[in-house]
């Protein structure tokens, strides 16, 4: 999806103003506990907008003091992140420096992508003297975890005051055991990997605790030393076997040095001392697929992730081993000449309203030219050879023929979709996604449509959003959003009446005619769709993998004697299906591998 983080910032300090001007109305007329409500909202909407600081200061004033202001912000009263910042500044005005930092921190904790820490009496001079170790260590504790590991670069000055108080606090408390090992793990995801080894190693060689232990190992991981913390944690599990997610990190890091053998023995046993460990049964997935590379490990995985939602883990890892992966987190381009043809111009910036004349050897899909017309509108097309099989003719008869042609030109045989549901796909569809069963779930949004008006999406797609991304995807690559467009619709059919069986339904029955269309991008979308649904219903397999197979089969039939350009993709398709046979799997792999060699010696 497109990130819009710009204009969501821009609309929330926008209502902060809103609230602080109207706290300002109410502290004119002496009502403070109104007041008090709008600055909390204020903070709540943009913590960074330097006028609420300013109003809360005159609050206090008006209340006789910091501390007296104080009673009207009482989170034990109102569990809003509002009243719990509001107070954590007036907190620091009144001198009450920990129960400042531990308030902000929660704030933090609790949203840590919004700069609540950003303020400048974190930064003040001579902090980490005013307040207590043990309230930084538990500041730093609540914090870390919520980050991501590590923070992107561009993201950490918001979270540099709070790492700059653990800092100077270890200068002050060098022997303080618990903060230097929390410490240490904010400074390694704010890619201070050096200080997290120092603190964590200080922390240890004063009290070899169990927290010392799992932290020193994970800053020598961040530093490149991992046989280092293999070593530490395989010392600390002999000394206490109790923690189960250190088996689990154990059997990653194996992973990573190359020996996921040995990583699944601790997978295995964390599953055998408690078969609902959130993360050891899908340690134990990942680390098979590790081994022998078979979808049917993700698929496993998917699984559990079904069967125990919660278990965030197995979705992290299910979208990790399929990023780049075509058609499990990404959708790939077209192979085709026009699609060569069109990028060609769109890098030379040929005028949009150019009258091209191309002309290509072979005909090719229909959704290939749509792209190219996309683009430059008057351009025409010579098609010197229309190679049997014909393309324009279906493996087998469909009951919804999606185009027709006059000759070699193909027009879109079904009408165009509703002006709203055309919109209701152009809000969802993109070219990537998490994993399968995250794009299928967002699909649902598409259930309510009438799958005529998802079959006119197919070949009358609508523009790309007006966003920047959108614009980016119209200027240097419509074919790939057309394709985008298309898989979502399908996805969309692959949620029309979910009640009814797979076997038997309407879903089904309208996918398999889109998949047994003339060869085109419609069917690439239509299988994708099928084989995210048998992802997330096994009693779909079966049939998925039977579909998709037999499409599969249809181009390499073809592909005997001439070019099918949607065969690496169809192949790739098949080796994500749940349930396909292994002699069909073993194929697509084979026509990969030749494809892709003759790319290679072609370039």
């Amino acid at each position: 999806m497109a990130d819009r983080s710009g204009e969501r910032g821009d609309a929330e300090r926008l209502e902060a103003e809103g609230e602080v001007a109207t706290a300002r109305i109410a502290l004119a007329d002496g009502d403070l506990t109104h007041a008090a409500r709008h600055l909390e909202d204020a903070l709540a909407r943009d913590p960074g907008l330097p006028e609420t600081h300013e109003a809360l200061a005159e609050f206090a004033a008006l209340a006789g003091g910091a501390e007296k202001a104080l009673d009207w912000f009482e989170p034990a009263e109102r569990a809003y992140i509002g009243t719990v910042a509001a107070r954590g500044h007036l907190c620091a005005v009144a001198g009450r420096w920990d129960e400042a930092v531990a308030l902000l921190a929660q704030c933090a904790g609790h949203e840590p992508d919004r700069p609540w820490l950003d303020v400048a009496w974190l930064r003040r001079p001579g902090i980490a003297e005013l307040v207590e170790p043990d309230t930084v260590a538990r500041a730093a504790a609540g914090v870390a975890p919520r980050l991501p590991d590590p923070v992107d670069e561009a993201h950490r000055a918001p979270l540099r005051p709070l790492l700059d108080l653990v800092s100077a606090s270890v200068g002050r408390h060098p022997d303080h055991t618990m903060l230097l090992w929390c410490g240490s793990t904010l400074a390694r995801r704010m890619g201070r990997a050096e200080d997290a080894v120092a603190w964590a190693e200080r922390s240890y060689a004063l009290e070899p605790c169990h927290p010392a232990a799992v932290m020193l190992g994970y800053a020598l991981r961040s530093a490149g030393r991992p046989e280092r913390a293999l070593e530490v944690w395989l010392r600390e599990v002999r000394r206490d076997p109790s923690d189960l997610d250190l088996y689990v990190d154990i059997a990653e890091l194996l992973q990573t040095l190359g020996r996921p053998a040995e990583g699944l023995e601790w997978a295995e046993r964390a599953v055998a001392a408690d078969p609902a460990h959130p993360k050891a049964g899908p340690a134990t997935h990942a680390l098979r697929h590790a081994l022998d590379g078979d979808t049917r490990h993700l698929v496993a995985l998917a699984d559990h992730l079904r069967g125990a939602p919660d278990h965030e883990y197995a979705g992290e890892l299910l979208a990790r081993l399929g990023r780049g992966r075509p058609w499990l987190n990404w959708i790939p381009g077209g192979s085709e000449a026009i699609v060569s043809l069109l990028h060609q111009a769109l890098r030379q910036s040929v005028a949009a309203d150019a009258e091209l004349g191309l002309t290509v050897s072979a005909l090719e899909p229909p959704s290939a030219l749509l792209a190219l017309r996309t683009a430059f509108p008057r351009a025409s097309l010579d098609v010197e050879d229309v190679p049997a099989p014909d393309l324009r003719v279906p493996p087998r008869p469909v009951a919804t023929p999606l185009w027709a042609y006059e000759d070699t030109t193909a027009r879109p045989a079904v009408p165009p979709p509703s002006p709203e549901a055309a919109e209701a796909v152009r809000r969802v569809a993109w070219h990537g996604w998490q994993h399968l069963p995250a794009a299928y779930d967002d699909a649902v949004v598409l259930s309510g449509l009438d799958p005529r008006d998802l079959l006119g999406v197919l070949v009358h797609p609508p523009a790309p959003r007006e966003d920047e991304l959108g614009r980016a995807l119209a200027a240097q690559a419509p074919d790939l959003w057309i394709r985008a467009a298309q898989v979502w619709a399908c996805l969309g059919l692959a949620h029309h009446r979910t009640d009814e069986p797979w076997a038997v339904s309407r879903r089904r029955a309208l996918l398999a005619d889109v998949l047994g269309n003339a060869e085109d991008w419609v069917c690439e979308a239509a299988a994708l769709a099928i084989v995210a649904t048998a992802w997330v219903d096994p009693a779909a397999r079966e049939d998925a993998a039977q579909l998709v197979s037999r499409r599969l089969l249809d181009a390499l039939e073809a592909r005997k004697t001439r070019v099918v350009t949607l065969t690496w993709s169809l192949c790739h398709l098949a080796l994500a299906t749940p349930g396909v046979i292994p002699e069909v799997a073993a194929l697509a792999s084979d026509v990969i591998r030749a494809i892709e060699a003759e790319t290679a010696a072609d370039a």
